[in-house]
């Protein structure tokens, strides 16, 4: 009987550069959007190499994202198991939906993300090769977030004199079991189950540099028709911390040097722990343009750069964003 594999599907990442042609040049680089951190199946919420998640910009903004990615790489599987030699390559499509509101005098953002995957893994089951391909809708994403301090609620005019310090904010980011799931088979888009990550984030501003740091974990429910379809699979909460340093190159161009490390996430079934802790470190890049003030394109790279189980892989991607809202001409 061959044993069930999870493969996650990693999301293109959606912080985008906000750039208005109306305000002065000097206040161009403290226009920078969060779109959202665009959901997660499995562990991939704790891979997300998100810069810009917490930053400011006027109340009322609207963003609709589209996005695609292409990862590849190894699955590292419980040694226990008769699986070996497990590489997949997922392609994702991205669509998303963002808007900064008023949370009681600061700024923050509501977001939605609908992901389409296409899977293609293969591997050594009890040494004999198989194969596999799947495609269908991923779990549906929301984040909220609220920036706590140095981030007030502002409207377009007010934000033309705000200049970013330090900007401390909380989001929370939860996925529902929407996406395609066959409990009678190896490979799934879909969790069936819901996860919830709160996250506290800082943000400090040094000229054209910018730094900040996250802080999350991740909670999981129970998959109750995990193959072959009657089996209870539970995972631990997985432990992430992340860092960004932002550069703004022109007041329409910025990169950011990105990386994570995430510990935890150790899986049971029917109460019997599997060999799967992970302790994984990722590193990326990540290049935005503005191309007008409501066009933006993005390029992203990441890669693994330890992994003891979960996945390893090489993601790249290039996303488009439109804003629009808030007196944005």
């Amino acid at each position: 009987m061959p044993t069930p594999i999870h493969i996650p599907v990693p999301l293109p990442a959606s912080r985008w550069p906000l750039r208005t042609l109306t305000l002065r040049p000097k206040l161009y680089p403290t226009l920078c959007a969060v779109a959202l951190t665009v959901g997660s199946l499995h562990s991939a919420c704790a891979q997300q190499l998100e810069p810009r998640s917490y930053s400011n910009a006027p109340i009322g903004l609207n963003f609709v994202i589209a996005a695609y990615g292409y990862s590849w790489g190894d699955v590292l599987v419980d040694p226990s198991v008769p699986v070996t030699n497990v590489d997949a390559k997922v392609n994702t499509l991205t669509l998303a939906y963002s808007r900064f509101l008023d949370f009681w005098g600061q700024s923050g953002t509501v977001a939605l993300v609908l992901p389409y995957a296409s899977v293609s893994a293969n591997g050594d089951v009890v040494g004999q090769a198989s194969s596999v391909e799947r495609s269908g809708f991923g779990d549906v994403a929301m984040r909220v977030s609220v920036n706590l301090y140095g981030a007030p609620a502002l409207s377009l005019q007010e934000f033309r004199e705000y200049h970013q310090d330090t900007i401390v904010g909380v989001s929370l980011l939860v996925t529902a079991p929407t996406g395609l799931y066959y409990p009678d088979k190896v490979i799934n888009i879909g969790t069936n189950r819901w996860s919830f990550k709160p996250e506290v984030g800082v943000s400090k501003a040094l000229g054209p540099w910018t730094l900040e740091g996250a802080l999350g974990v991740t909670f999981f429910t129970d998959n109750d028709e995990y193959y072959p379809g009657n089996d209870v699979r539970s995972q631990a909460p997985l432990y992430s911390v992340q860092g960004h340093l932002n550069y703004n190159f022109n007041p329409r161009l910025w990169g950011a040097l990105n990386a994570t490390y995430y510990e935890g996430g150790r899986t049971s079934v029917n109460g019997n722990l599997g060999d799967d802790l992970q302790q994984n470190s990722r590193w990326g890049a990540t290049l935005g343009q503005s191309l007008s003030s409501h066009n933006s394109i993005k390029l992203y790279f990441s890669s693994g750069a330890t992994a003891r189980a979960g996945t390893n892989f090489t993601t790249v991607g290039m996303g488009w964003q439109y804003r629009w809202g808030a007196g944005l001409k």
